[in-house]
């Protein structure tokens, strides 16, 4: 059987946050030739998303050209402080044990489903050793000017694509932290494990509509169960 995992990244399997605003507050003044004042909240929302609130909240009028130029600067400010990650940012409990145990099931295909830019993915997992049973390829990201839940079904079709077989909401799992990763699976039909490792609390996952809520990732079995029920062929077939 085939099983499709798609994983949040912030404050589900690291937390990078002092560098992530670093970052940005580098490619605010590259673009705008002005230093960043206010910061917008990110709650699980994509970097697409962020940039326009951004520069409105800080008072510039946004163009065509201020996100590709936004995106390009605030992926050139983050590859060059990649090499802090490990030290100023942290791995959340259990998420290494957590992927390699998913990695195990029959058929399984995880990759992520964020609201970061691909470069930046890739360099957040990369430096805590989490890169290892991800398939980048068909993930989605940030810089795609798409709604989460759709964002969640171009990665099924990008899963189908590259391995064959049937990747939909049978079979598909996402794992985040918010209520806004809550609210993408559901409207795009798959399930959903939400982790109070962020910012929304456990009461706040169940309300938005989580199949599962867990503490945190630290029970590889616990995750693994989760996953293995949410993606069994009784599910499916229900």
């Amino acid at each position: 059987m085939s099983r499709l995992v798609l994983w949040n990244i912030d404050l589900t399997l690291v937390d990078v946050s002092i560098v992530a605003r670093e970052a940005y507050a580098e490619a605010f003044h590259k673009v705008t030739g002005r230093p960043l004042v206010k910061l917008s909240q990110h709650n699980g929302r994509p970097d697409s998303e962020i940039v326009y609130e951004m520069l409105a909240i800080n008072g510039i009028v946004a163009d065509d050209d201020h996100l590709p130029r936004f995106l390009d600067a605030l992926a050139e400010a983050f590859a060059a402080r990649r090499k802090r990650l490990p030290k100023d940012g942290r791995m959340m409990a259990g998420a290494r044990d957590a992927l390699k145990a998913v990695a195990r099931l029959d058929g399984v295909v995880q990759s992520v489903l964020t609201g970061t830019i691909r470069s930046n993915a890739v360099h957040k997992l990369t430096a805590f050793g989490l890169d290892k049973h991800v398939d980048f390829e068909i993930g989605g990201y940030g810089e795609e000017v798409y709604p989460k839940a759709t964002l969640l079904q171009v990665a099924q079709g990008r899963a189908r694509q590259k391995y064959g077989g049937i990747f939909d909401g049978g079979n598909t799992v996402m794992i985040g932290d918010s209520a806004r990763d809550v609210q993408a699976a559901r409207i795009a039909g798959a399930a959903m494990i939400g982790v109070a490792s962020g910012r929304s609390l456990p009461a706040e996952l169940h309300e938005a509509g989580a199949d599962v809520v867990l503490p945190d990732l630290s029970n590889a079995s616990e995750v693994v169960a989760a996953v293995a029920g949410l993606t069994s062929p009784a599910r499916k077939a229900g």
